[in-house]
């Protein structure tokens, strides 16, 4: 097992390089840098004139290495996350970016893994009840659940809920994690429910999403499974249905779907980052909107290098699936 993770791990590494040039390079490809978003501030809130603006920003990009080719800029970036552990210095927030990414990454990531958690679990509940209830009500009303989740945009059932809360409910508290009260208050059981008060709807609409992949997924693996000759075999033998379908089917049609998890988890944590930048919330989302629009850009690098690094999701995957099935493990070079 320990061989089939690091070969796992090795091969994800190459993979990582790309994207971090792939990344690095796209972001640099538009016109501008940090430097331009100091001369436009100098010029309308200092009321400098252009050419003072220009010349202090010119004197900012000498000073932080903005003047060098691509190229250089990121040799120096990799070569200081490799060497040092240093992502860089974020030139909007005024920090290092692994501050940046530290005050809001472990947010988002907690998210995520709720989404994802519920997702899994209601994905492959009713996933169950609407494969042993084919072409029944049951099946079509879930069917058409799965549906409205995998083709209704995020952001649109984002916005429609912003747009319910502020404008119908008139909710005033939104873009926050927390009521004032709250803010620096210890953990509470009222803290907490002040906090889910806040993140429902972020919560429910990526898991909303997840909930229909994982649902359609499993009602059909189950199906397949459920025409097979062993199940078959065990309902001859005098099983209950509920036996069958939870001692037999079940088991054998979760190993698909536990490889689909490895593409549902950046799923989720895509669907937590389009509704917290719609909702405002302080997490990985708004920072990736705002850094690009100023030209930040160790801080949008790093930011997009750690979404990338989901693709540890198919290494969990992986892993999940060789304990589940040996077959595995022997000819994935365990």
């Amino acid at each position: 097992m320990l061989r089939f993770l690091l070969v796992r791990i090795a091969s994800a590494i190459p993979i990582l390089f790309i994207l971090s040039v792939v990344t690095f390079a796209i972001i640099q490809a538009p016109p501008g840098d940090y430097a331009d978003y100091i001369r436009s501030q100098l010029i309308n809130q200092g009321g400098a004139s252009y050419a003072q603006a220009e010349a202090q920003a010119q004197l900012y990009r000498v000073e932080h290495g903005l003047d060098k080719p691509m190229v250089v800029q990121y040799v120096n970036w990799i070569g200081g996350i490799v060497t040092r552990g240093d992502f860089g210095y974020s030139m909007f927030y005024n920090k290092p970016v692994a501050d940046v990414v530290g005050e809001r990454l472990p947010r988002t990531l907690l998210l995520a893994l709720v989404c994802h958690l519920l997702a899994s679990v209601l994905g492959i509940g009713f996933g169950i009840w609407a494969a042993t209830r084919q072409y029944s009500w049951i099946d079509s009303l879930l069917s058409g659940i799965s549906f409205l989740g995998m083709t209704v945009p995020r952001f649109l059932m984002a916005l429609i809920i912003v747009y319910l809360l502020v404008f119908q409910l008139n909710v005033s508290e939104i873009g926050s994690f927390f009521s004032p009260q709250y803010g620096g208050a210890p953990w509470s059981w009222a803290k907490f429910a002040d906090l889910v008060h806040h993140v429902w709807p972020v919560v429910a609409i990526a898991t909303f999403g997840g909930l229909a992949y994982n649902m359609r997924v499993m009602r059909g693996n189950l199906l397949d499974t459920l025409n097979a000759q062993y199940v078959e075999t065990a309902k001859a033998k005098g099983l209950s249905g509920a036996a069958v379908v939870m001692r037999h089917a079940v088991p054998n049609a979760l190993h698909p779907l536990v490889m689909y998890q490895g593409v549902v988890l950046p799923y989720m944590l895509t669907g937590e980052i389009e509704t917290a930048i719609i909702f405002a919330l302080p997490t990985v989302g708004p920072a990736i909107v705002g850094s690009m629009a100023v030209g930040d850009v160790y801080v949008t690098a790093t930011f997009m290098m750690v979404s990338a690094t989901l693709i540890v999701g198919n290494i969990i995957a992986d892993m999940l699936l060789a304990l589940l099935d040996p077959r595995v493990r022997q000819y994935g070079g365990a």
